[in-house]
């Protein structure tokens, strides 16, 4: 290295040193009352005086003693693939799956998108099938570059989703597959596969209105 590079790095590690010990030391201490918590669904500081401090805390729990799941549970994990059935302090079952792929196609010829990815967030199980049909949708034609059907019932597929099928969210599912060598990986337009045997052993362990958390 040039000795003249040191000219310009010495100054800037030393700058960037002032600018750390600045943000360190002199930023407001934070005191235990001063905590966040979630009161009446925002999060908000507790007030200074304990009284009141007490009265934020109490609505808090009450609030989070409404919104925390009393019966069994599903929890999709997008990042390692994963899909279980719990309760607060056990796992019923868990399974591989597999989540949304991330990507997106675009119809060269009409600019429409579609982003495929799983939904993170709370749902729920709101429909429970078997047998299901699959209705494939525009962006699934143009992906296998084959013309879209002016008849209806050229869209209709009785085997890709599987034997059973449960909705949640906006028209998304945990649905069997016929590419169960793909569990674990993220390869879905957004819905959640399962293998055969899983899918049924949650099937039939699921009843609708059952929670959905995706993260």
């Amino acid at each position: 290295m040039r000795w003249w590079y040191w000219l310009i790095i010495i100054p800037l590690v030393l700058l960037i040193g002032f600018v750390i010990f600045v943000f360190v030391y002199t930023r407001p201490k934070s005191s235990p009352n001063r905590a966040l918590v979630i009161s009446d669904s925002l999060l908000t500081r507790l007030p200074q005086d304990g009284k009141l401090a007490s009265k934020e805390l109490e609505k808090a729990r009450a609030l989070l003693a409404k919104i925390k799941p009393t019966k069994p549970y599903i929890v999709i994990d997008t990042h390692a693939n994963s899909l279980y059935l719990r309760t607060e302090d056990s796992i019923l079952f868990k399974g591989t799956c597999s989540t949304g792929s991330g990507g997106e196609l675009i119809d060269s010829l009409t600019g429409r998108k579609w982003s495929f990815a799983t939904p993170r967030g709370v749902f729920k199980v709101t429909s429970k099938v078997t047998d299901p049909w699959w209705r494939k949708p525009d962006w699934a034609f143009l992906e296998d570059n084959e013309p879209i059907p002016s008849d209806p019932n050229e869209r209709l597929d009785p085997e890709m989703l599987g034997a059973f099928a449960m909705g949640f969210g906006d028209n998304y599912y945990i649905h069997g597959t016929i590419y169960e060598r793909l569990l674990g990986v993220s390869v879905t337009h957004g819905c959640v596969r399962l293998g055969s045997e899983d899918l049924k052993k949650l099937y039939d362990m699921v009843p609708i209105g059952t929670p959905v958390y995706i993260f």
